[in-house]
């Protein structure tokens, strides 16, 4: 490592230790490290505009997040929460159960964790609440863990930042993600279900089975989302991109003439608000794009490589490896940073042990999920604080069991590959 690029390094630490965003923060090291070099300076700016503005599937993003704002400026999540009521609410602890099936629903929708857990996390704190049902600790808790899986279910935001750093099918990506979010979600509520005795969790009122049909037509258009989104990027009628402008569309028409329930305002107020959030992703974009061509100048990635091939990695170790450095990066790092700047370094050591590309992208976006969980800097965890008024020691203690769990989920998903790839197989992938 050049004196250079650890200059670059300490830049970008004290730069976000001091306050200053982290795509900021690496812009201006990896300023610093050019300047340090007698590189044009003019190459931190060609890189990013080179790398923002040839990659078209980068357009996937603002789509899939205004999606998700359509879908949550209108009357879709009362209809989706009726209809998991009716599903699971009858179950002891039936309301922890619609939690995570809500998530699971609306996974198909939103594509992010913080989107899933702004949109429910309000609604489903106050439903588990009231009466003293549920501690908020433990529903807070609930809602932080059930909401990983909106990234996990496609269409996934990680999954394609995943598909543009790997070079990776994006339809097989989302595809791999099906089965471990209904993992994760499956033992989530076994979490539930073997807690619900011992805690006496109450029984909900059960919802007439003469009622599921109403039930299920009033939320039919917002199930149908996922089903168009599929049917699009699988049947080859649009590309990624394209399908993620079909669900922005698709997500406004249900809202505003199926529903009823948007107004003009409330556009507004979505445009604005995916703005804010696709700017937020884009500048962290902006800094990984240049700071890894500081690492590729550094020929980071081939060294890296070369140093585990020195040591005989077998695929098992590569992979059990990779969760635990990517488990405590979780601790600390945010997920856009660590699938930006850190997975690029392991690709070329995961390709060349044989290790397949969309399994390992599938592991790595599990990974920084449970990262948004993870004490003591999990963002869910301290967007849970506020919504749900509680202590971050309280809402800890109730994280712990769920995220014990979901490692283990996130084990078998590592070592047992069909798991994540029987999916794309059945579709057609050749691995």
């Amino acid at each position: 490592m050049t004196t250079a690029f650890a200059l670059c390094l300490v830049a970008i630490v004290a730069l976000s230790l001091l306050g200053l965003p982290i795509g900021h923060a690496m812009i201006a090291g990896s300023i610093l490290y050019l300047y340090a070099k007698g590189i044009d300076l003019g190459t931190a700016a060609e890189q990013l505009l080179n790398g923002m503005y040839s990659s078209y599937l980068l357009l996937a993003i603002p789509l899939f997040i205004l999606a998700a704002e359509f879908m949550n400026s209108g009357s879709i999540m009362d209809r989706l929460l009726r209809f998991c009521n009716a599903l699971v609410g009858r179950w002891r602890g039936g309301l922890a159960h619609v939690n995570v099936v809500q998530s699971i629903i609306f996974a198909g929708m939103s594509g992010s964790a913080l989107a899933d857990a702004a949109s429910s996390g309000k609604v489903m704190q106050s439903l588990m609440t009231r009466d003293g049902k549920y501690t908020p600790a433990f529903a807070a808790a609930l809602t932080a863990v059930s909401s990983v899986i909106g990234p996990i279910i496609p269409p996934s935001i990680p999954m394609v930042l995943y598909a543009l750093i790997s070079d990776t099918s994006i339809a097989y990506l989302f595809l791999g993600g099906v089965i471990p979010g209904l993992l994760l979600g499956g033992v989530q509520m076994g979490m539930i279900a073997a807690a619900a005795r011992r805690r006496n969790f109450p029984v909900e009122a059960k919802v007439p089975l003469r009622e599921l049909p109403r039930v299920t037509w009033e939320a039919f258009p917002a199930l149908m989302m996922p089903v168009i989104l599929f049917g699009l990027l699988y049947s080859g009628v649009t590309t990624p991109t394209e399908a993620a402008a079909a669900a922005a569309a698709y997500s406004l028409l249900a809202s505003a003439i199926l529903y009823r329930s948007v107004r003009w305002g409330d556009i507004y107020k979505s445009l604005l608000g995916s703005a804010r959030i696709t700017i937020s992703i884009g500048m962290l974009i902006a800094g990984a794009l240049v700071f890894n061509y500081v690492v590729t100048v550094e020929n980071i990635p081939k060294t890296v490589a070369a140093v585990l091939k020195a040591y005989e990695l077998s695929p098992f170790t590569f992979l059990l490896l990779a969760n635990i450095i990517l488990l405590i990066l979780g601790c600390f790092l945010e997920g856009t940073t660590i699938l930006l700047v850190i997975v690029p370094v392991m690709l070329p050591t995961a390709a060349a042990l044989g290790i397949d590309l969309v399994h390992f992208g599938v592991v790595v976006v599990v990974n920084i999920m449970i990262g948004l969980v993870t004490p003591p800097y999990g963002l869910l965890l301290f967007m849970m604080v506020k919504i749900g008024e509680v202590s971050l020691t309280e809402l800890v203690k109730e994280v712990l069991p769920f995220l014990w769990v979901m490692i283990g989920a996130l084990a078998l998903m590592t070592f047992i590959p069909e798991i994540v790839l029987f999916l794309p197989k059945l579709f057609g992938y050749k691995g």
